[in-house]
């Protein structure tokens, strides 16, 4: 599975692909957006039972790192991508709802991969995942009607209903179903055995919801194929901006070479396939939103490759 998110980017573009040229035909464009829902369901319920929630407490051990990626991720960055927002998207309102939903929700999983990449401390990184993941569900509503509100006529209820169809409804068979498994199993066989097969099956459904979405708003996008630029610079720019800001405050507060590239590649990292499932429920007539969720990684996911690679040479030319 490291393999396959090292090449993610690439899978995404290549599913992409595959579902514009199948969006071409009639009927699958007709019914392929029956997929995307139950796709995405299925796959954050493989994403759930990996977390183990009872380990939220374990990012408390470090309170100096955990503290400044709570506010890097939940203070700062919405105030950040308020501006760029406001300043590329203005005359766009779904692609800045999509980008707020996007950039707003901390990555949950193929950031650590990235860690270990530039060498840095991965099992800090890792316990922070759980209070990213509780955060980012309490408080993108906020952040969506707080930032975008005034952009795009947002309806508190659809918005709710979708929370609760695509991620509550799944968390909490996850949560079930992995409190069941470990009981009956123990968690050695949990970890060995369901966790592994779960995340490689999660990516499955990810492209399969990619490919139903293509299929069924390929033709948008076709007609809409200044999304890809519009997005570019503002999403860029958050890079950018994060990272220079993750390595100054990391230096300031003296951690480790390890720690300091946890935290920039824990607050450079985005979710964008849980802010993709809410976005589908949530504004189903709205295909930009999910669009801008969708393009969002393939530019991410190359920026996070060579930011592994740059905090990698950093660090080496520190020690040397």
């Amino acid at each position: 599975m490291d393999n396959i998110n090292k090449f993610q980017s690439l899978i995404i573009l290549l599913m992409v692909l595959i579902g514009i040229i199948l969006g071409q035909i009639n009927i699958i464009q007709t019914y392929s957006e029956y997929l995307i829902m139950p796709s995405l369901i299925i796959m954050l319920f493989l994403v759930f039972i990996q977390i183990p929630l009872k380990d939220i407490t374990k990012s408390f051990k470090n309170i100096k790192f955990t503290l400044t990626a709570i506010l890097i991720n939940f203070v700062w960055t919405p105030i950040l991508i308020f501006f760029l927002g406001k300043f590329f998207l203005q005359n766009s309102p779904e692609l800045l709802i999509g980008f707020i939903m996007l950039m707003v929700t901390p990555c949950t999983d193929w950031y650590l991969i990235f860690t270990a990449i530039a060498k840095g401390n991965v099992a800090l990184g890792a316990s922070i995942l759980p209070l990213n993941f509780m955060l980012q569900l309490l408080l993108l509503p906020v952040y969506v009607f707080l930032i975008g509100g005034s952009s795009v006529n947002i309806d508190a209820l659809s918005l709710t209903q979708g929370m609760v169809v695509s991620l509550f409804i799944p968390l909490l068979l996850a949560t079930i179903f992995r409190k069941i498994t470990i009981n009956k199993k123990g968690l050695s066989y949990f970890e060995e055995n369901i966790s592994p097969k779960a995340c490689d099956y999660q990516g499955y459904f990810l492209n399969l919801a990619i490919i139903s979405m293509f299929a069924s708003q390929g033709k948008v996008l076709l007609k809409n194929p200044q999304v890809l630029l519009q997005l570019l610079l503002p999403v860029l720019l958050f890079f950018i901006i994060n990272l220079v800001i993750g390595q100054v405050v990391g230096r300031k507060i003296k951690l480790s070479k390890e720690d300091n590239v946890a935290l920039n590649l824990t607050t450079l990292a985005r979710n964008s396939p849980i802010a993709l499932a809410i976005a589908v429920s949530a504004f189903p007539n709205e295909p930009l939103i999910s669009l801008a969720l969708i393009i969002g990684p393939l530019i991410e996911l190359p920026v996070l490759f060579l930011v592994s690679k740059i905090l990698l040479n950093i660090n080496y030319v520190k020690q040397t």
